[in-house]
């Protein structure tokens, strides 16, 4: 039987992490029995670099760029993934979203 939860795995910058939590709350992410906005963070160093066709938030496109970002987890159930999707992505300040979906068997 599939779980009709996933876990969703963002990485933003620091700077944008509380907003892009409230807005994935607001969308009914993170519901675990009687709570609600429930995620768990944990920071690290995101890297990459844009290519010419890029218009990077943070650096310039062409050059490496390391930033202290936040990965958030939260819980959501599949038949909201799309929107929870929508609304991440409308409150993340990034171009290309770094963003993972995982299956849950609990």
């Amino acid at each position: 039987m599939i779980s009709s939860n996933v876990k969703l795995v963002v990485f933003v910058p620091t700077s944008h992490a509380d907003s892009v939590r409230k807005a994935l709350g607001e969308a009914g992410a993170g519901k675990i029995g009687n709570y609600d906005f429930c995620s768990f963070s944990s920071q690290g160093i995101g890297r990459f670099r844009g290519n010419e066709n890029s218009n990077p938030t943070i650096g310039k496109a062409g050059e490496h760029e390391a930033v202290k970002e936040e990965r958030i987890e939260v819980m959501v159930t599949r038949e909201i993934l799309n929107d929870v999707i929508e609304k991440m992505k409308a409150a993340h300040p990034y171009e290309e979203v770094a963003f993972d979906i995982y299956p849950l068997e609990n």
